[in-house]
Formats: C-alpha cells, sequence, structure tokens
C-alpha cells in the first residue's frame, strides 16, 4: 500500500499545513501524523481530515489541557479550518492526541471489541509523518513493528477466537426462540471478532473491522478467496428463518480455515 499525503481538496491541505504549523510551533510534541483516507489516497472532497499529534506520556500529562483548549479555539476560529467545512457534506477535521502507550485489554466475553490492533496499524503502520521531532515515533515503531511479541499474539489470539465462538454458538440459541435480531447483533459482533482473529493469525495489522473490508483482506492480508466469502454472510432471503444459524455455522468454518487455535 503506497502512503502519501493524498488530499482531495486545496483545503484539505492548507487545513493541515495550518495545524502543523499550531502544534509545530508552539508546543513540545513528537510528531503530526495524517490518518486515513487521506494517508491512502482515498479521501474525496466530502471527507474528514484525519489527524493525530503524538506527544509522549509524560508531556501530554502536562500540556493535555493547554493543547485541548489551543484546539479548541483554533477550530473555531482558523480560516483554513473553517473553509474545509464548507467543501464537502463531512468535510472537518477529526484531530487526537495520543501518547503512544499502546496497551492490550483484556477482552469480557459480550463485552466491546477493544481497538488495540487498529489504534497501531492506523497511528503507526497506516499513517503519514507530517512533522517529526526527535525519535519517539521511530522508537514506537522499532517496537510494535513489523508485529507485536508471539507471546502476546497466541494470547489475543485466544482471547479473541473465544469471544466469536462465544457470539456464534448464542446464535442458534436466540433463533430457537424467535430472537431474530439479537441473533443478527451476535453475528455482526462475530464477524468482526473474526476479522480481529484473521489479522492477529496473519501478524498483520488492521485498518478497520467496518471499512475498506475489500481493500484490507484482498491487499493487506493478501487472501482474496477469503473475500468472496464474506458478503455473503450477510446476504439473508429469510430473515425469521435458521438461516442467521446457518450464517454462524459458515463464520465458524472460516475462522477455523483462516485463524485457527495456535499450536
Amino acid at each position: 500500500m503506497k502512503l502519501s499525503e493524498a488530499y482531495p481538496t486545496i483545503e484539505h491541505a492548507e487545513a493541515a499545513r495550518e495545524i502543523v504549523r499550531l502544534f509545530s510551533q508552539r508546543y513540545q510534541v513528537d510528531g503530526i501524523l495524517l490518518t486515513n483516507s487521506c494517508a491512502r489516497g482515498k479521501a474525496t472532497r466530502d471527507s474528514c481530515l484525519d489527524m493525530v499529534v503524538l506527544v509522549n506520556n509524560s508531556s501530554l500529562l502536562a500540556q493535555r489541557d493547554s493543547l485541548e483548549k489551543e484546539w479548541n479555539l483554533f477550530q473555531h476560529t482558523s480560516p483554513a479550518i473553517l473553509a474545509l467545512r464548507d467543501v464537502g457534506q463531512y468535510s472537518e477535521v477529526h484531530l487526537d492526541f495520543i501518547d503512544g502507550l499502546f496497551t492490550p485489554a483484556e477482552q469480557e466475553v459480550g463485552g466491546v471489541q477493544d481497538a488495540f490492533e487498529l489504534e497501531i496499524g492506523n497511528y503507526l503502520v497506516y499513517s503519514v509523518p507530517l512533522w517529526e521531532s526527535g525519535d519517539y515515533l521511530m522508537r514506537l515503531k522499532q517496537k510494535w513493528l513489523p508485529f507485536y511479541p508471539e507471546d502476546l499474539q497466541e494470547h489475543r489470539l485466544r482471547m479473541v477466537r473465544h469471544n466469536c465462538l462465544d457470539n456464534l454458538h448464542h446464535i442458534p440459541l436466540y433463533v430457537a426462540r424467535g430472537l431474530y435480531f439479537q441473533s443478527l447483533d451476535r453475528l455482526y459482533n462475530a464477524y468482526r471478532e473474526f476479522l480481529q482473529a484473521v489479522f492477529i493469525y496473519s501478524k498483520t495489522y488492521p485498518l478497520a473491522y467496518n471499512k475498506w473490508i475489500r481493500e484490507q483482506v484482498e491487499e493487506i492480508l493478501a487472501l482474496p478467496l477469503l473475500y468472496r466469502e464474506l458478503p455473503h454472510l450477510f446476504e439473508i432471503r429469510s430473515f425469521e428463518s435458521p438461516e442467521l444459524a446457518d450464517k454462524a455455522l459458515l463464520v465458524e468454518k472460516l475462522l477455523e480455515e483462516y485463524a485457527p487455535e495456535a499450536n
């Protein structure tokens, strides 16, 4: 995947330049990153401008209030930021402050899917540095790339597989009780956990579990045969039927094929 600044409009580009000027000149920050669509050449005039200000942990703790107040004022008064809002339907700035301390969470069964791999992927793999100071960004990449340690990989694969299977195994029970919408909710959650498991098994960081699926599966994971299976998971002919339970069986089959349990 080729990464570079690829702004869809002049207004996107100028807003990014103004944000770099603001934080690089007034604060002790370690990096300013362009992320998501504009970093991958996928943005349109309606796309938001996603950026990240990287500040090491001790500096972020000391500066967070000032950084957030400065940004809140700047985004409501800067001509470049205001001009961007008039370009497209959703053309606004999404700016985050991060410290680079990526911490894996213990994902509870039935709980919210965590963003550990997503954060590393979007901030360290699929971002474009627009400005750097010092070697903090480089040290983060040396720590986390190309992938995190094998013992952590095995632990997280086991955890995500367990949660995925828990969702899948509930579906036939819910279908039998006529709880079709709950079954669909479980199926979608299991599908997202399945994708997470495939990325972990493949030792590859993802972009997202709900968009850019074809690009990720076919290009990043190089699994075109897998992608052919995914759209059919949500092609449901008869909603109030055992079909959702059949879909659960298909996801479980794919899980065992593409993200089997570590030996």
